[in-house]
C-alpha cells in the first residue's frame, strides 16, 4: 500500500501513484510497465477508467475472451474478405476505446486495406496483427488483476 502526505507520496515496495483529475490512483509500477511495453498507453487508459484498475481488469479480462481475433485470423485463412473486415474494424474500435495503439495500428491499416478489397495485402500484414496481438494477450496473462 502507498501512504499519503499532502502532494508529496511514500511509495511503498512497488506501488505507483497518480494524480488522475484530482483522484488518487495506486497501481503496481511493474505491471504497468509490462503493459506499456505491450503498446497500451497506460495514462490514457487510467484516465479514462477515472483510476479504477478494477474496471480496467474486467475490461482487459474481456479482451482476453474476444472472439474477433479468431474471426479475423479465421476469415484471412478461408479468403473471407467481408468477414475479415468485419472481424478487423470491430478490433480496431476496441484497441482505440482501450488505447491499445501498437495493435491498433496495424490493425487500423489491416481494415482500410481490407475496406479497398487490397486481401493480399491484408493477409500479408497478418504475421505482424499476431505478434501484437500476442504481446498483449502475455501481458493481460501476467499482470491481471491490477487492483491493488
Amino acid at each position: 500500500y502507498a501512504v499519503f502526505y499532502t502532494d508529496k507520496y511514500i511509495l511503498l515496495k512497488t506501488i505507483l501513484c497518480v494524480k488522475c483529475r484530482g483522484m488518487e490512483i495506486v497501481m503496481d509500477e511493474y505491471k504497468k510497465k509490462i503493459l506499456e511495453n505491450a503498446g497500451i498507453d497506460m495514462d490514457e487508459v487510467l484516465e479514462r477508467f477515472m483510476g479504477n484498475t478494477g474496471l480496467m481488469d474486467k475490461f482487459f479480462s474481456k479482451f482476453l475472451n474476444d472472439m474477433n481475433y479468431t474471426k479475423l485470423n479465421t476469415a484471412i485463412l478461408c479468403g473471407d474478405a467481408s468477414g475479415a473486415f468485419l472481424a478487423a474494424h470491430t478490433l480496431k474500435g476496441l484497441c482505440g476505446d482501450l488505447y491499445f495503439k501498437d495493435l491498433g495500428k496495424i490493425v487500423c491499416k489491416q481494415t482500410y486495406l481490407l475496406k479497398g478489397g487490397d486481401m493480399e495485402s491484408a493477409t500479408a500484414i497478418m504475421p505482424q496483427v499476431a505478434q501484437e496481438y500476442e504481446k498483449l494477450s502475455a501481458a493481460f496473462k501476467d499482470c491481471l488483476p491490477l487492483a491493488v
